[in-house]
């Protein structure tokens, strides 16, 4: 648990006034975040659109998928303000959240609370196993995402608290009434996983023998002052024009997600219109697109489960392209699974089921993936799920070409 301070002097305002140079070096942070952490570049994206929509984004996936190093990079990103941090458990009181007891006013008579140090003056938080919170925390932590405020346990008026906006992680979903309340505060539920392609695992591989300090130092990192930010979430973002098409977009989507039962409170459609303005915003837009709602695949779905409809539907709004995309990713996956199935087998057998049945599905879906890849392109729309599932499509043909054919990993990703 800890909480650090912000710089004694925080660097002037990159910004002319309009918002337009904080746009800009966000978009500088998303692409030096996203290439430093390999297959995360969306992520990056969405934790830093929900930043500027001032709402809380949770980072849900298994140990060893780099959710903390990637929130404490984030958000250190930020010069100026005071970030916050904590790993939950059951546990956990609430006076180690938002402040312990004053032992020398407790003993003239007075029950205070300390408020340094804690989350009551965070302007950034990072919450680790949000979903642990336990009882005694809950409520608490509940009124300090929702309404940015602290009862105190000695009663009287609540506590401002500065929070702009809290990145969360769990390694599970929450498994309570109680937690789930929790849940529906965190408008982005972005889900992180081990890396699928091979060529970034063999990257990451032999990044562990590089020497730990670069020949050539680094470029400084580029930040954003917490000022900035803030007049971005206040002024800026709000100030973004949602124009009919895209209110008529959002309203098809709703319709189409209610036939399959994926159901959103529309308070959380609500809120997704000011993710949607952020979006724009980081685009260096004054206006948002019908591309921007492919953020709402991160927003809509309640469980893992519904994400794959959740993403389809939505991309049929944003790009057609991409939902033909989601179909041969199912087949992808299919071969995948049969691959799983075929692993005891003969090596003859099993590299004749590759080469005669597996290998040519996989190379028609990658030629189709290719034409639509470009076909996107030239229509000036987002290729973002398109490279997703290009990526995963890499994974798989080359997973076969290693376990089926023999192929070393190394000549087999030359050849994808």
């Amino acid at each position: 648990m800890t909480l650090t301070a912000p710089l004694t002097t925080a660097p002037p305002s990159a910004d002319p006034g309009d918002g337009s140079g904080t746009a800009a070096r966000l978009r500088a942070i998303i692409g030096e975040v996203g290439a430093r952490y390999l297959e995360r570049a969306e992520v990056v994206h969405a934790l830093v659109a929900c930043l500027l929509a001032g709402q809380h984004s949770l980072l849900l996936g298994p140990p060893g998928t780099a959710k903390s190093e990637l929130a404490r990079e984030l958000t250190g990103r930020i010069t100026g303000a005071r970030f916050w941090e904590i790993l939950l458990s059951t546990y956990t009181d609430p006076k180690a959240i938002f402040g312990p007891i004053d032992v020398a006013a407790l003993m003239q008579g007075s029950y205070q609370q300390i408020w340094d140090g804690r989350a009551t003056q965070a302007d950034i938080a990072f919450i680790d196993e949000i979903f642990k919170c336990g009882p005694g925390a809950l409520n608490a932590m509940l009124a300090f995402l929702n309404e940015r405020l602290y009862h105190p346990e000695a009663g009287g008026a609540p506590i401002p608290c500065p929070l702009l906006a809290a990145i969360t992680a769990s390694n599970e979903l929450p498994s309570g009434e109680d937690s789930a309340a929790v849940y529906d505060r965190l408008l982005v539920r972005i889900q992180v996983g081990y890396l699928a392609e091979v060529s970034n695992f063999a990257h990451l591989m032999r990044s562990a023998t590089l020497p730990a300090v670069p020949a050539v130092p680094a470029a400084p990192p580029t930040t954003v002052t917490l000022a900035d930010l803030q007049a971005a979430v206040r002024i800026h973002v709000p100030a973004i024009t949602i124009p009919e098409t895209v209110v008529e977009a959002v309203c098809t989507l709703r319709a189409a997600l209610h036939r399959a039962e994926i159901i959103a409170s529309d308070r959380r459609w609500r809120l997704a219109m000011r993710l949607l303005q952020a979006c724009a915003f980081l685009a260096g837009r004054r206006q948002v697109d019908i591309s921007d709602l492919a953020i709402l695949t991160h927003v809509l779905w309640n469980s893992p489960a519904e994400r794959p409809t959740t993403q389809k539907q939505v991309l049929k709004i944003v790009n057609p392209d991409a939902g033909e995309a989601l179909d041969l990713l199912k087949a992808i996956e299919e071969l995948n699974t049969e691959l799983d199935g075929k692993l005891g087998r003969s090596r003859e057998e099993l590299s004749e089921w590759a080469a005669r049945e597996a290998n040519p599905k996989l190379a028609r879906a990658g030629h189709r993936l290719e034409e639509l890849h470009q076909q996107s392109q030239a229509a000036g729309r987002s290729t973002a799920a398109l490279d997703e599932v290009i990526t995963r499509y890499r994974a798989v043909h080359t997973r076969l070409m290693t376990e089926a054919l023999g192929i070393s990993s190394r000549m087999a990703s030359t050849v994808v």
